[in-house]
């Protein structure tokens, strides 16, 4: 290499290579050729499936038309069950918040059903005029009505056998004329809302003769 003084020290002197020197276009093909040969080992690496997926893909090429066929209807079938089950459900629990609503707003309803009853017997009692009675009863009547359109229906425990499902007794009586067991009296109405006990309903129920039957 060449050399030069400087301040009585050697020191090389650099010698450039133009881009038309056939040195230079040496260098720049090894350096693209060995570029090109990496992106094609580096595209071949992630084309190439793991072990996972080659297994997968010889087990699809195996594979027969009826055996794809098979698994197809079976995940069809499952599909299928799949979506009845979800169907089923949410019909299931639309029809449970339908009846909570309707629990919930005729449950605060039942209030005012016990004063109408309580105001129809007191004027009953005091003789008030029989055109009164009938339009208070009338209007009694259709407001029974419009709560029975959904599902609301009252119990009469009046001469029943008591019955600890749908009755709640408030006190024990003797009575000669009904035989124990049986509701004497009922101080207030119980309802159904469909197949459900909204409210029971609060009787007195006989205890038997007072004298023990003898």
């Amino acid at each position: 290499m060449p050399v030069a003084r400087y301040n009585g020290r050697k020191i090389a002197k650099m010698t450039f290579i133009g881009k038309d020197s056939p040195v230079y276009i040496r260098g720049e093909k090894k350096m693209k050729k060995k570029t090109k040969n990496k992106k094609k080992v580096s595209e071949e690496e992630a084309a190439a499936p793991n072990g996972e997926d080659s297994a997968a893909l010889k087990d699809a090429g195996k594979a027969t038309p009826e055996a794809n066929a098979v698994e197809l209807e079976t995940r069809l079938m499952r599909l299928q069950a799949d979506f009845e089950n979800f169907r089923k459900r949410v019909l299931r629990e639309k029809s449970e918040t339908y009846v909570r609503a309707n629990e919930d707003i005729i449950g605060e309803l039942l209030a005012v059903l016990d004063h109408f009853d309580l105001a129809l017997r007191s004027a009953e009692e005091h003789a008030v005029e029989k055109a009164f009675l009938d339009g208070f009863r009338m209007v009694g009547g259709q407001m029974l009505d419009a709560l029975g359109k959904f599902g609301l229906e009252s119990l009469e425990a009046q001469g029943a056998q008591f019955d600890p499902e749908k009755h709640e007794a408030i006190s024990h009586m003797p009575s000669d004329e009904e035989a124990e067991g049986i509701v004497i009296t009922q101080t207030r109405k119980g309802y159904m809302l469909g197949q459900r006990l909204l409210r029971a309903a609060e009787v007195v129920v006989s205890s038997g003769p007072a004298d023990g039957g003898k």
